[in-house]
């Protein structure tokens, strides 16, 4: 992986405990859309931890594979990334 470590376990470690949070919400048995809101905020950091990750394949691996001239294999991985994301 091509993006900073600590930059991604430190959002993922953000979004654990946001989970975490959430799991005792429901186990409190608190507000729809309290928990809702807090859902919606461990979305956001998850899509921005995946950004961070994609970002990085981008500058790193797909531009190493475009000066190589190996890009074949690294275009139909991001055209199914995106495919993924977009449904």
């Amino acid at each position: 992986m091509k993006a900073d470590p600590q930059v991604i376990l430190r959002l993922l470690k953000t979004a654990r405990g946001q989970i975490d949070g959430i799991i005792r919400m429901v186990e409190d048995d608190r507000y729809c859309i309290d928990i809702s809101n807090q859902l919606l905020a461990t979305e956001s950091i998850l899509r921005k931890t995946n950004r961070e990750v994609i970002h990085a394949h981008m500058e790193h691996c797909v531009k190493e594979a475009m000066e190589t001239g190996d890009s074949e294999e690294k275009l139909k991985e991001v055209l199914s990334l995106i495919d993924k994301l977009t449904k």
